[in-house]
């Protein structure tokens, strides 16, 4: 019985030798050979097959869509359109100092435009003798709810009880006070009429208002660029 079973296991060995190396293929018995060609024409659609760059993400068998084009960059702000900006009044020797700092500037860009200067006329208490007599003044102002300011450097040591445009209007003023009790004030004339000025810039750029800041500004003597009215 062992006897056979070992020779029943030789020919099996010998059968599939003799079937792996082909030697039984004209009985039909022989393996499969998957040549070349063959496992190309067994390949899916191999036409359609696309090798992806190293590295590249996503499945080959299901491309994600490509998204929207990314927007254009956002175009950069036009420039503002030029505005009219104007300062003032000045008075004569401010005006002769705008002229000499503004004759850099390009030609036609600036005038100084008349603007004549009107008085001023203002509600005085003064002179007084020194400032402890100043200091009682104003006590006795506080005490009848008047205010009051300081008259500039040409009326002092003194009390301004209010600045108007006309005599006419100061002098109505005063009456008022009168009425309130100040008996001491007077009219008094704080600025007479004189020539003025206007500086005028009628199409102020973005180029033209760099140069101001270093041209103009230090000639404008406190006053601010604004607007034109």
């Amino acid at each position: 019985m062992l006897r056979l079973a070992v020779v029943l296991l030789l020919l099996a060995n010998a059968g599939y030798y003799a079937w792996s190396q082909g030697l039984l293929r004209g009985w039909g018995l022989a393996p499969v050979d998957e040549s070349e060609p063959q496992r190309m024409e067994q390949q899916i659609a191999p036409q359609n097959l696309r090798l992806l760059p190293q590295g590249s993400k996503g499945a080959a068998s299901s491309a994600a869509p490509a998204g929207p084009a990314s927007s254009p960059a956002t175009a950069a702000a036009p420039p503002e359109p030029p505005a009219c900006l104007q300062a003032g009044v000045f008075d004569a020797r401010q005006a002769d100092a705008l002229r000499q700092a503004a004759a850099v500037l390009p030609e036609g860009s600036w005038t100084l435009e008349p603007t004549p200067i009107t008085g001023r006329w203002m509600v005085y208490m003064g002179r007084f003798p020194d400032e402890e007599a100043v200091a009682k003044k104003r006590a006795e102002l506080r005490t009848l709810k008047i205010p009051y300011d300081r008259p500039g450097a040409a009326l002092e040591p003194g009390l301004s009880l209010g600045r108007f445009s006309t005599e006419e209007a100061a002098q109505r003023g005063m009456a008022l006070l009168a009425n309130q009790g100040v008996r001491t004030a007077r009219v008094v004339q704080e600025r007479a009429d004189a020539p003025g000025f206007m500086l005028r810039l009628p199409a102020v750029n973005d180029t033209l208002r760099t140069r101001l800041d270093t041209t103009l500004q230090p000639a404008l003597a406190g006053k601010t660029l604004r607007p034109c009215a």
